[in-house]
């Protein structure tokens, strides 16, 4: 299944250009939503717009940790974090989480990782709300 709708959540936007960029050139079918720059405005952005297939989320924001957001809406978009700290992996993946990419960011891992929630939604179909 092809990965049609992303959500970034990144609160440094020299990273979040580079994020569009590089999606972009790897899915160039994609619509990139919105790119929001906290755990408030991403909860908002989330309870008034469309279910994105899959949130870029970086983990820590400026008004804290985005697994915040987890307790303040239900979200039903499979997540790939992407961040500079590594001490948050294994908390990452209690949260719909398909892989954690550390800063920078290159190429060939955001491939594998658009690969990886690709390959699975093939494999597993999905009932969306």
């Amino acid at each position: 299944m092809k990965i049609n709708k992303i959500l970034i959540v990144e609160d440094e936007r020299p990273n979040a250009d580079r994020l569009k960029r590089l999606l972009l050139k790897l899915r160039p079918h994609i619509e990139i939503l919105s790119v929001e720059d906290s755990i408030t405005s991403t909860v908002h952005w989330l309870e008034n717009n469309v279910v994105p297939d899959v949130i870029m989320m970086d983990v820590r924001l400026a008004d804290g940790l985005s697994f915040e957001i987890f307790n303040k809406h239900d979200i039903k978009s499979a997540v790939i974090f992407t961040t500079a700290y590594d001490e948050y992996a294994v908390q990452a993946f209690k949260y719909n989480s398909v892989d954690y990419l550390l800063k920078p960011i290159e190429e060939e891992e955001l491939e594998a990782a658009l690969k990886r929630y690709e390959t699975f939604m093939e494999a597993v179909p999905v009932v969306r709300y």
